[in-house]
């Protein structure tokens, strides 16, 4: 396998490389068994969890046991083709996805203080 080579000429991996990916354009309708077959290839894989929200759908998170086959994984399964769907798998980095949620955060505390005060940024 692949991953074995990486491992036996010791190489070093950027630093943004983990085991869980954040996987982007995937079809909604996808199940789980699908996403193991795909990813499944690459190594042995710890968990996969699909978004079934609103705003999570045709997103995944996939972590793998080794740090080698996730980044196997990236390499060959970026822009794969999944009924009519070119994925995007991408490493997790926990500081972008929390400044995401960080930017709803203030949002929402700005339109609650708004409110409290009476205050409208809309022109009349």
């Amino acid at each position: 396998m692949a991953s074995i080579s990486l491992r036996k000429a010791n190489t070093r991996l950027p630093p943004e490389v983990n085991r869980v990916l954040y996987v982007r354009n995937l079809p909604f309708n996808i199940t789980s068994e699908e996403m193991y077959d795909i990813f499944g290839k690459y190594g042995a894989i710890r968990q996969i969890r699909i978004g079934t929200s609103k705003e999570t759908r045709g997103t995944a998170f996939v972590v793998y046991e080794d740090i080698y086959d996730a980044k196997t994984a990236v390499d060959h399964l970026s822009g794969f083709n999944v009924a009519n769907r070119y994925l995007i798998v991408l490493y997790y980095q926990q500081a972008k996805m929390s400044k995401k949620f960080d930017q709803k955060k203030k949002e929402e505390e700005i339109a609650m203080m708004q409110e409290k005060y009476g205050v409208s940024t809309k022109d009349k």
